[in-house]
């Protein structure tokens, strides 16, 4: 082995037993493979042999990267020793608001193609905002006590009735639905400009009149996005939605 060769070869000690392989494990030597290092793979097979180790090194957790002879630590150590982001327990995120909007878009765009082989119609507008609507009462309905629980700290009807906070995305499951299906105006509708205006109201008081920091219950109960745009955004969507689909069923609009 050449001196080159040497200086890019890691020591790594993982978990690979019989009825568990540890995954971290897997994405360390997957990084390491891209950042162009010979690995020096050491398995640990047996719950003894891991205690042994963590005893060994003093560490809590596997596995465990050594470059040169020093020890890294664990996979997030890795990461931030080649320079790459981090995830830390609590950091606020809009990836899963980016995500839910942005299939949303692509799905309301592919129906709009399938039927009228254009991506760019009013339909697809009404479809990108329905479908939002029940991907976000998915997220909602995945851990409803979670997300009630985090509700009562902006909503001002479940403050005053806890209920409302399971009823909430049952109710925008339900209109998102029809509006899709455009059915039942006279159950979407309303329901639509209720929740929208309470959840607008809401936010609006708590993120820029009590200037409250507080993660936002609009993706579910353990979401780390702050209350504030996205979460006033989402209830902005209802209301317009509820005004569009209650126009069109009066006859006022016509596409």
């Amino acid at each position: 082995m050449t001196a080159i060769q040497e200086a890019r070869t890691a020591t790594v000690y993982r978990m690979v037993m019989p009825d568990h392989i540890c995954p971290y494990g897997i994405k360390t030597i997957d990084l390491l493979k891209r950042e162009g290092f010979a690995i020096d793979d050491h398995h640990l097979a047996t719950r003894a042999q891991t205690d042994a180790f963590k005893a060994q090194y003093q560490v809590q957790t596997t596995p465990q990267t050594f470059i040169n002879g020093v020890r890294i630590g664990g996979y997030d150590d890795l990461r931030a020793h080649f320079g790459k982001s981090v995830s830390k327990e609590g950091d606020l995120s809009y990836q899963p608001v980016i995500a839910i909007f942005g299939i949303a878009l692509l799905v309301a765009m592919a129906i709009s193609w399938y039927v009228f082989q254009n991506v760019f119609t009013v339909q697809a507008a009404e479809w990108f905002v329905s479908v939002s609507m029940c991907l976000l009462a998915v997220q909602k309905l995945q851990d409803v006590r979670s997300f009630s629980t985090m509700f009562l700290n902006y909503d001002l009807l479940a403050r005053r009735w806890p209920r409302y906070g399971y009823i909430y995305p049952f109710g925008e499951g339900l209109a998102g639905v029809l509006m899709v299906a455009h059915a039942l105006p006279i159950v979407s509708v309303p329901v639509s400009l209720f929740i929208g205006t309470i959840g607008a109201i809401s936010v609006f008081k708590a993120v820029y009149i009590d200037k409250r920091e507080l993660r936002c219950a609009c993706v579910g109960g353990n979401s780390n996005v702050p209350l504030g745009f996205v979460s006033l955004t989402e209830n902005l969507f209802m209301i317009g939605m509820g005004l569009w689909m209650g126009g069109r069923a009066l006859g006022w609009i016509a596409v």
